[in-house]
């Protein structure tokens, strides 16, 4: 075999790498297709907070001022953690009583995810755009209940319920549920988080 000086050798090189982008080009790698599957799903997973709410049929209240010498948000690092937030429907009453007595089961559950509702409330003040809550790290549930009642995790599973809904994975969070013979201001439910942010 000759040897071929480097000029040749160089516009055969270009060649052969030309003919592997015009091949590459008609069938990806399966790294490409990696990659383009890849950018589908993040595309399919970037779903905007706010239009998912609107999608589940869910508006925003106004956030309600604190009931006392507190804050309803205080943030340390990357978290915030949130003052317990009261079972109120946009435009609506707070929702009183004793579950299990006065209201039933459903009823407080309901209660929950308004209180749910309410901390995205918070949340969308705090920090402008939902999108910006990276995870519900924690959530405490104090239910308006009896001694003999012990369905407290079904109560609380409305707000649990309804941030999986809207958030999603970052929705999944440790959970406290507890049971208290009185609550401020009579209310059924009143829920606290902690939330991880960006």
């Amino acid at each position: 075999a000759r040897l071929r000086p480097r000029a040749e050798l160089n516009t055969l090189l270009l060649g052969r790498m030309m003919m592997g982008l015009r091949h590459t080009s008609r069938v990806p790698t399966a790294l490409a297709r990696r990659a383009l599957l890849a950018g589908g799903a993040s595309r399919v997973a970037a779903v905007h907070t706010e239009s998912r709410l609107k999608e589940l049929g869910y508006t925003l209240p106004e956030p309600t001022a604190p009931k006392g010498s507190y804050q309803l948000c205080v943030k340390s690092g990357n978290l915030l953690f949130l003052a317990g937030h009261l079972p109120q429907p946009v435009n609506g009453k707070l929702v009183v009583g004793k579950i299990g007595d006065s209201l039933t089961v459903e009823e407080g559950t309901q209660a929950a995810e308004y209180c749910g509702l309410n901390i995205l409330a918070t949340l969308k003040q705090e920090l402008g755009d939902l999108d910006r809550v990276k995870r519900i790290v924690k959530v405490v549930g104090f239910v308006n209940c009896d001694d003999t009642f012990t369905q407290q995790p079904q109560v609380v599973n409305g707000a649990s319920d309804f941030f999986g809904k809207v958030l999603g994975d970052r929705g999944v969070h440790a959970r406290s549920a507890v049971g208290t013979n009185a609550l401020p201001l009579g209310v059924a439910v009143e829920i606290e988080a902690i939330v991880e942010v960006e």
